[in-house]
């Protein structure tokens, strides 16, 4: 199967702030279809790949779009101001000015119509990853670029969060590239895992990065040998058709 062209690439990606290097040499692509994920421990540079791919910080190499390419963007932090009283609806609408339906229909498909009306500063972690998302949807993006979009949601809301953004990339035809600290959901869901360390650690299928030698010394040979069952037990699983109590459970160690 030929891989269709990519949406976005980064070609030798560096990045100095204060001085201090933050990413070193990374080049990643991600094409429509792909749920691409990346991990790495803290302080590893993943916010600020994302941020370079949107221009917001300044570095070297390049960074290559498709003709017309349309991103949706979801920062892993939000900041509300609390002198700006603000509905979700007016929120959201800021974003589709003179764009009859688009700010309903976003709301709709992320299922949170009865926000409409809330007040952003009010909403609580998991209603705000809701909302932050059906901004990123407005436009109907080709990408989605999702920071650890849903920390501040419990678990069964990131299970329940994560399968939506599975059916949105197919909803969409779009491409995803998601930072998460969670590696079974990178397990369960990504195409492909780039393991960052300021450089490219290893990249690949979830099965065969969980094996290179760089990831283990990433994260230790215990989490590694844990995944390695996960990913045997979740493939069998799907071969089967049989999901079995807990399968779809996306909660592991925390290691954003």
């Amino acid at each position: 199967m030929t891989q269709p062209p990519p949406l976005i690439q980064a070609e030798d990606l560096s990045v100095t702030l204060a001085g201090a290097p933050i990413l070193d040499h990374v080049s990643v692509q991600v094409s429509r279809g792909e749920v691409v994920v990346l991990i790495g421990p803290n302080g590893s540079g993943k916010t600020t790949f994302l941020k370079a791919l949107l221009e917001l910080v300044p570095h070297r190499g390049r960074v290559a779009r498709a003709p017309g390419l349309k991103i949706g963007y979801v920062p892993q932090h939000f900041a509300r101001d609390h002198a700006l009283p603000l509905t979700v609806a007016r929120f959201l609408a800021i974003y589709a000015p003179n764009e009859k339906g688009v700010v309903a229909a976003a709301l709709a498909r992320i299922g949170i119509e009865e926000l409409a009306g809330k007040q952003v500063v009010t909403l609580s972690g998991g209603e705000l990853a809701r909302v932050l998302l059906a901004r990123a949807i407005v436009h109907r993006p080709d990408l989605l670029l999702l920071d650890e979009p849903f920390a501040g949601v419990d678990l069964a809301g990131e299970a329940t969060l994560y399968r939506l953004i599975a059916e949105l990339r197919d909803e969409l035809n779009c491409g995803v590239l998601l930072v998460s600290h969670d590696l079974h959901v990178v397990m369960a869901q990504a195409s492909r895992v780039v393991c960052l360390n300021r450089h490219v650690c290893c990249e690949g299928a979830a099965g065969a990065v969980i094996r290179d030698p760089a990831f283990v010394q990433l994260f230790g040979p215990r989490i590694a040998s844990e995944l390695a069952l996960y990913v045997h037990h979740h493939d069998h699983v799907h071969e089967i058709g049989h999901v079995p109590e807990g399968a779809d459970h996306p909660h592991g160690p925390h290691h954003g």
